[in-house]
């Protein structure tokens, strides 16, 4: 009973090939007026409305299709999107880490440019971790201490934390524990600094001008002495003219620069000075912590 049907099929599947083969001959071979050819016409004309009607029944089916597959390829898009965002923007804050260790290294590297040699006076550098939360930024706390070589009285340079080439004494040590210390700059009143001008041709002592943190005055300049706006101060190295008596700054580190001389020529006159360094913009520090020649 199976062999009989299988062989049923078979041969039903045999007619319909041949058949096939002979519509498709006749087809070929007939005048395009031909028999066949009117039946595909007519079928044609009968079948296309219904494809018509039937595409344009399934449009909505196929654009819900085309939205979903779209939407998934959008959130696809979406996500790429934001993982090269997320990319570019942490490649864009480690440009920026960079740029700031840059311009810090190069604060350092001004440092260096101090004109006299500081290595004789060992220096320790160390990065500003506090600052006083007063106008003058009277005091900073920094990274390094007693355990560093670091000791109560010893000067303390920087610089400046613009770009320039600026760079200078700022204070000395107040305090010091193991680990860290505080560091008392020049725009604290309490601070004075013997000082002199780069061509040793003015002398006096320099404070902080109140009321203004990038300002300070070299007070006890003798009178009729010619004070030229642009000259740079420096420090004495010595607290007393005699020259005999020790300074807590070796001599000769940068202090700042002319701007103004207050009552020239009078036996009140106070020359103005803009300090080299801005304290506000401090990022690393050196602390000198070795006296050479007792400073002078």
């Amino acid at each position: 009973m199976y062999d009989k049907t299988v062989r049923r099929r078979r041969a039903v599947l045999g007619l319909l090939v041949v058949s096939s083969l002979i519509l498709l001959t006749a087809y070929f071979r007939e005048p395009t007026g031909g028999a066949l050819h009117n039946v595909q016409r007519g079928i044609l004309t009968v079948v296309s409305p219904i494809q018509d009607g039937a595409s344009k029944a399934l449009k909505p089916v196929r654009d819900l299709f085309g939205w979903v597959g779209d939407t998934v390829t959008a959130k696809g898009d979406l996500k790429d999107a934001r993982s090269e965002r997320d990319k570019f923007r942490s490649e864009a804050i480690a440009s920026e880490a960079a740029v700031r260790q840059n311009a810090k290294l190069r604060g350092l590297l001004n440092l260096d440019r101090i004109p006299n040699d500081l290595s004789p006076y060992r220096p320790v550098t160390a990065r500003v971790v506090t600052r006083s939360p007063t106008l003058w930024f009277a005091k900073i706390t920094i990274s390094k201490g007693s355990g560093d070589g670091i000791r109560v009285g010893q000067p303390v340079i920087a610089a400046d934390g613009d770009g320039s080439d600026d760079a200078g004494l700022i204070g000395k040590v107040d305090s010091v524990v193991g680990s860290s210390a505080v560091v008392r700059l020049i725009t604290d009143s309490s601070i004075a600094v013997a000082a002199t001008t780069a061509d040793g041709s003015v002398s006096g002592t320099v404070k902080p001008s109140p009321g203004n943190p990038r300002d300070l005055i070299m007070d006890g300049v003798a009178q009729k002495v010619v004070v030229q706006r642009g000259d740079f101060v420096v420090t004495a190295g010595t607290v007393s003219r005699r020259n005999d008596l020790p300074s807590v700054y070796p001599p000769d580190l940068p202090i700042g620069r002319i701007t103004r001389v207050e009552d020239a020529g009078s036996l009140d006159q106070v020359p103005h000075l803009k300090p080299f360094v801005d304290p506000r913009r401090i990022e690393y520090v050196q602390v000198l912590t070795r006296r050479v020649n007792d400073n002078r």
